[in-house]
């Protein structure tokens, strides 16, 4: 899927439409320090097995995560319904 980098969009910031800066969110590296990882450490340490059954029906395609950048107040919003699925997206001027 092709789209283009700047689209006009509303801001809920500014309260009005402006050009906005399309970006893909980039995953970053999971913190040790949160409750679930801390758990997940301390169940596999030692002898035993994975805790919890490995996925089976897993989608051909993710969600794609993107951000919108305002360009009058510079912050950042993403899409009121949760993105949407693409097997290839192409950011295009």
């Amino acid at each position: 899927m092709k789209m283009k980098k700047k689209v006009k969009r509303y801001c809920p910031y500014c309260k009005k439409h402006t050009i906005h800066t399309v970006e893909r969110a980039k995953k970053r590296k999971a913190s040790e320090l949160t409750w679930g990882q801390r758990q997940f450490r301390r169940v596999t340490a030692g002898y035993g097995g994975y805790p919890r059954p490995l996925p089976s029906g897993a989608k051909p395609v993710k969600k794609l995560d993107l951000r919108y950048k305002c360009s009058e107040c510079g912050k950042m919003h993403e899409r009121s319904n949760g993105g949407f699925r693409a097997r290839i997206l192409e950011l295009i001027e």
